[in-house]
């Protein structure tokens, strides 16, 4: 009795399943290309990872060597600078531009002519716009260490600094790296700034009249009911770009140069210089080595911040 009954329910969710199938039969057949392309550019190379235990140089067939490249990368010295510069610049950045996007959103928030904000809200978008190569050449000009240059000569004038003792900003080990988080902030911060005012567009103003009848200040509103709307969007946006901090490469590379390769060298450029700078036939074992291990941190460091979260607020995003 019961295997009948079992029957005719599996028979009756086959149909039902038959039945949405030929309903939604052109939703299927849109999705078709997006799966497609899905399975070709994002699943099918992971067939590749294959070549990071073997000896490939394009030419020959590849050859298995084992953990030969790991214990190659894990022993060099350049691998071990980008992969430490690498967690430094993404971390820190990504650190800065989400509590700037918080801040200049809160700022945003507060202004009441509609005009003005719209208005101040498209300037700190444009950046974002801008391509990094032209945004490299932008701020190349505006760092220049000759009298063209707009921070030096502003410098020079002020008597801060005296005429030929001008700073390279871009070329100095001393300055790159504060130069690229300014540089970062400057053109990604007013885009990151768009999900924070979504959100804060969302809380009920009655929350507000609320705590104004209670006799809340602006800060004390901003404390106790903005800073708490935003807390899980600030989190799932961490979580979120913590899988791409490995994936650090376009902006590094316009803005870096011979002088500073120790600081700006990260694991995307490092790859490049491998594959196609090292003056010799690249070994593509190798530089597929480090991108699965770059992969893998991506990963562990998505995961681990998902599993603190869960921890202070008791939900994750995964």
């Amino acid at each position: 009795m019961k295997k009948s009954r079992s029957a005719e329910v599996k028979a009756a969710s086959r149909k039902e399943m038959k039945k949405n199938i030929i309903k939604y039969r052109y939703f299927y057949l849109m999705f078709i290309p997006v799966l497609a392309f899905t399975l070709v550019f994002h699943y099918l190379p992971l067939l590749g990872l294959r070549y990071a235990f073997t000896d490939f140089r394009g030419i020959k067939a590849p050859k298995f060597i084992a953990l030969e490249n790991f214990t190659r990368m894990f022993s060099s010295q350049g691998f071990l600078s980008a992969f430490a510069n690498t967690l430094e610049l993404s971390i820190v950045k990504l650190l800065l531009n989400t509590l700037l996007a918080v801040i200049i959103s809160l700022m945003l928030n507060e202004i009441i002519s509609m005009k003005f904000k719209k208005t101040t809200q498209t300037i700190i978008y444009l950046p974002h716009f801008m391509s990094w190569v032209v945004t490299a050449s932008v701020f190349t000009l505006i760092l220049s260490p000759s009298q063209e240059g707009l921070i030096n000569a502003l410098l020079v004038n002020l008597g801060i600094l005296e005429k030929g003792q001008e700073i390279y900003f871009l070329g100095s080990k001393q300055w790159w790296t504060p130069m690229f988080y300014v540089i970062n902030i400057w053109k990604d911060t007013g885009w990151g700034t768009i999900i924070f005012l979504a959100t804060l567009s969302g809380i009920s103003p009655e929350l507000y009249e609320a705590a104004t009848m209670d006799g809340a200040g602006r800060l004390q509103k901003i404390r106790y009911i903005t800073m708490p709307a935003l807390s899980n969007t600030i989190i799932t946006v961490l979580i979120l770009n913590l899988a791409k901090v490995m994936n650090l490469f376009e902006s590094v590379f316009v803005l870096q140069n011979s002088a500073v390769i120790q600081q700006a060298d990260v694991l995307q450029t490092y790859i490049y210089t491998q594959t196609f700078n090292s003056g010799a036939l690249p070994n593509y074992g190798y530089t597929t080595a480090v991108g699965v291990v770059k992969s893998l941190v991506g990963c562990v460091l998505v995961l681990l911040c998902n599993y603190l979260s869960k921890k202070v607020r008791g939900r994750g995003i995964i």
